[in-house]
């Protein structure tokens, strides 16, 4: 279970991290594409942070992720300046793609009929018989 401190500093990263990916995204241009910060955890030691980002659209994911991987230690100091006053040392940030609202799209999708398994059998690839 969360301690209240440790929510506290997860909502404080949560909110930093949006507004430092969004202005990013702006910078480079990239105004089609939705990034949100949808959770982020904190350990009870408030050393490790784990930051889960949903991405829009799904075609963009990859190259985005690999982005904000290789920007992490950047992505972490701007942070540390943005919360300087809150706290004594900076958690470790680790990204992980929240692959949740293409779950619910999925879902959506098929209860629509666009991706139903019995009219198009090739939907379902684990079961396809050889």
């Amino acid at each position: 279970m969360e301690s209240q401190r440790q929510k506290k500093i997860a909502g404080l990263i949560q909110k930093d991290l949006s507004e430092i990916i969004l202005k990013s995204l702006r910078e480079s241009g990239r105004n089609n594409i939705i990034i949100s910060v949808t959770k982020v955890k904190i350990t009870p030691d408030l050393m490790q942070c784990r930051a889960h980002l949903s991405i829009y659209p799904d075609q963009y994911t990859e190259p985005v992720m690999k982005e904000i991987y290789s920007h992490q230690s950047q992505i972490k100091h701007e942070v540390a300046q943005l919360t300087r006053h809150q706290l004594r040392r900076m958690p470790e940030i680790d990204f992980y793609l929240d692959e949740s609202l293409s779950k619910v799209d999925e879902v959506e999708r098929a209860l629509k009929g666009e991706d139903n398994p019995i009219k198009n059998p090739d939907l379902l690839d684990s079961r396809k018989k050889k």
